[in-house]
């Protein structure tokens, strides 16, 4: 076979994930070196390996068994990612195109070589430190539920616009069919090299959402004393930004990394998924 060692990763609060890598475990692992992450393999009984060492260890795609949210957990977990295949074990699953009856059949093609997709991601800096990189977006919220903040937001050196609001999510292509969609934003088609803006309840009815390219530079900042902020990315961790903070956004250098199965082209794949 072409691939010599893949990786698994999955959620590990669902028998029926785990049953399911069992699975694939017991059926590969003579014709291929499976390292399993450590989570998993706790879970499991053997040894494990930690996602952000896969690659070290010579790993050329990673099988994220369960829903987007592990996607997007195994892909921050390394600085370039290794070529995802997601096997749908989660509800709706934009991020995971196998249905675990295909599991089986579409692995054992896999193996015998691939081809991926790159989706841009996007660097979150907060005072001039790099916290995290986004695959889905950067959602800023005020810290305090059912109190608007208010923030400006920056272009290079060009005010965007200067917002009253729940909040505002900066989503990628990728994640402007997750909580940018769901505040009203545009879907953007993974071809296309942008940052969506979208407020989230907008004082004013003039704050709409926006598409800029990829390679601006974001710069946030709060405008009101004496509150704070919260801002997550993909859903998976946040922090507190105080009014002197400085939040700054940049397209990434190292894209998340899809394996293509189907030829299914975007449109088709999101009226389905939203049917």
């Amino acid at each position: 076979m072409a691939i010599k060692k893949i990786g698994i990763s999955a959620r590990c609060d669902r028998p029926e994930v785990i049953e399911k890598v069992s699975e694939i475990l017991a059926h590969f692992s003579s014709k291929v070196q499976i390292f399993v992450a450590t989570p998993t393999a706790e879970v499991l009984g053997i040894e494990g390996t930690p996602v952000e060492r896969m690659k070290e260890k010579g790993v050329e795609l990673i099988i994220s068994v369960g829903g987007d949210g592990t996607v997007l957990r195994n892909i921050a977990k390394m600085k370039d990612p290794l070529p995802i295949l997601g096997i749908n074990m989660g509800t709706l699953g934009f991020l995971v195109d196998v249905e675990p009856e295909n599991a089986l059949e579409t692995i054992e093609e896999v193996l015998y070589g691939f081809s991926y997709t790159e989706r841009m991601r996007v660097d979150v800096f907060l005072n001039g430190e790099m916290l995290e990189t986004a695959t889905n977006e950067i959602a800023i919220m005020s810290a305090k539920p059912a109190k608007i903040i208010q923030f400006e937001v920056y272009v290079g050196d060009c005010l965007l616009d200067s917002m009253r609001a729940d909040g505002v999510v900066f989503a990628t292509p990728t994640g402007s069919t997750a909580y940018a969609m769901s505040a009203g934003g545009p879907i953007i088609s993974p071809r296309v090299n942008a940052i969506v803006v979208v407020p989230v309840a907008p004082f004013k009815l003039s704050s709409r959402p926006w598409v800029i390219p990829s390679d601006s530079e974001i710069t946030i900042r709060l405008s009101a004393p004496k509150k704070e902020a919260v801002i997550a990315i993909d859903g998976q961790k946040s922090y507190r930004i105080k009014p002197d903070d400085v939040v700054k956004l940049k397209k990434s250098r190292f894209p998340a990394r899809f394996v293509r199965i189907s030829d299914t082209c975007f449109y088709e794949r999101v009226q389905r998924k939203l049917a």
